[in-house]
């Protein structure tokens, strides 16, 4: 096993790149970016970096240099032949060649596009713009590069000693975690990871102890690079990106009001099984729901990402019970700032009725809360999101409006055409 207190002591050594290779990123992202390549090439979008938790000064804790130098290295990568043969031949959610030869010899040659870094007011303003397909990609790996500088930053100035001891806490708490969790009969749990991770080598470490501590229980991990590199099951389905640059795109009010649908019926043209899961809330899940149409009951099942998980599982049960389907045959998965307790509530009440799942995010690939001085290495809410399609803003409302973002008077418009009414705030904690 990687002894990480010395890798990371060492971590200027070539070795350890924070983003190792093009496929060490989330396997919906590569589900997505074949869609797209298929559906939607030339769309033009921008991504940018968004620090929910403002009270954390980026651009004062990471040195500019080192960022750029880690995100040139990312502009380097190509796939590998080994990576190339995973992805072209590994059986994935049961289907052989999920990835059709076309996009595999697009992908083999691609390049991610340049990016655009200045500071302003303590933090860094990071975009990025290009082809769709092409420039969707640097969402995760930008996302790792920053959460692992900041990581890095914090640590600098430990001993061999203190970062000893620092992972050996950090281990006993993760597998701490594992213990409760093996309590929970019909358990399954991804790790969902990879975004807001401490580190790649803490990411792979905490995933190889809910295979040994799981077992069956654990179904696999979002992370492509580990799980080729482990041999177990790349998990992911598709994510908000989709709805909003459709969304964004849309011409008018009726349009608009189809875009979410649009995207799924896309999916549903290349997917089926364990593939079809609904994401709901983008532009909140009572209205999704109320105008979805038919064919979308018949789905596998649906994804809890924001507001009160348990009203959303709650939601989705009475919904297929109102189109004639059995909630006991359908999965619902749970991904929302999930920590044990929450795990362990949500399984107790949902068992029996639902098939149910759990997707584990920042709090187990970077929970180090009260384990650093000052509590510097505790978890925090950045994300990297498309805010404009062909030159037109995008827009997310969410369940939870503290995670809405786009220009007020969109914000308003779509609040409109979705029949979105009153929502519950919540802390956006990751």
């Amino acid at each position: 096993m990687v002894d990480i207190a010395t890798r990371v002591h060492n971590h200027n050594w070539k070795i350890d790149p924070i983003v190792r290779s093009l496929i060490d990123t989330d396997f919906y992202k590569l589900l997505m970016c074949q869609s797209i390549f298929r559906n939607r090439p030339d769309t033009t979008v921008a991504f940018s970096l968004i620090n929910r938790s403002s009270a954390i000064p980026l651009a004062d804790l990471i040195d500019e240099g080192e960022l750029r130098e880690q995100l040139d290295h990312v502009r380097g990568l190509s796939l590998n032949r080994g990576e190339s043969t995973w992805l072209r031949g590994n059986t994935f959610y049961g289907k052989r060649q999920m990835f059709r030869p076309d996009f595999m010899e697009w992908f083999e040659t691609m390049r991610l596009p340049d990016y655009h870094l200045e500071k302003r007011n303590g933090q860094y303003e990071l975009t990025f713009e290009g082809a769709w397909p092409e420039v969707m990609l640097w969402e995760i790996p930008a996302l790792a590069v920053l959460m692992e500088l900041r990581s890095r930053a914090v640590l600098k100035d430990m001993g061999k000693f203190e970062l000893e001891v620092l992972y050996a806490r950090a281990m006993s708490r993760v597998w701490e975690k594992v213990e409760q969790l093996r309590s929970i009969d019909g358990l399954r749990l991804a790790d969902f990871g990879t975004r807001r991770r401490h580190s790649f080598l803490w990411q792979d470490w905490c995933v190889q102890a809910l295979m040994e501590g799981l077992g069956d229980a654990f179904t696999g991990t979002s992370n492509c690079r580990i799980a080729m590199r482990r041999d177990i099951e790349a998990i992911g389905t598709n994510a908000h990106e989709l709805p909003m640059v459709y969304a964004a795109l849309a011409e008018s009010d009726v349009e608009l009001a189809r875009a979410p649908y649009d995207v799924l019926a896309d999916w549903h043209e290349e997917h089926d099984g364990n593939l079809r899961i609904i994401l709901p809330d983008t532009y909140g899940t009572d209205g999704f729901l109320r105008n979805a149409p038919d064919w979308l009951a018949g789905w596998t099942g649906m994804r809890i990402d924001s507001g009160d998980p348990a009203t959303g599982a709650e939601t989705a049960i009475r919904w297929w019970r109102e189109r004639g389907e059995d909630p006991r045959e359908k999965l619902v998965i749970f991904s929302d700032g999930l920590d044990v307790d929450k795990i362990k509530a949500l399984h107790q009440q949902f068992a029996g009725q639902v098939r149910v799942s759990f997707g584990w995010g920042t709090l187990l690939t970077n929970d180090f809360r009260g384990l650093a001085a000052g509590d510097g290495l505790a978890p925090f809410s950045l994300v990297c999101k498309a805010v404009s399609a062909n030159g037109r803003p995008t827009v997310k409302l969410s369940d939870n409006p503290r995670k809405a973002m786009g220009p007020a008077d969109q914000v308003a418009r779509y609040k409109r055409v979705f029949g979105v009414g009153a929502q519950q705030a919540s802390d956006v904690i990751v």
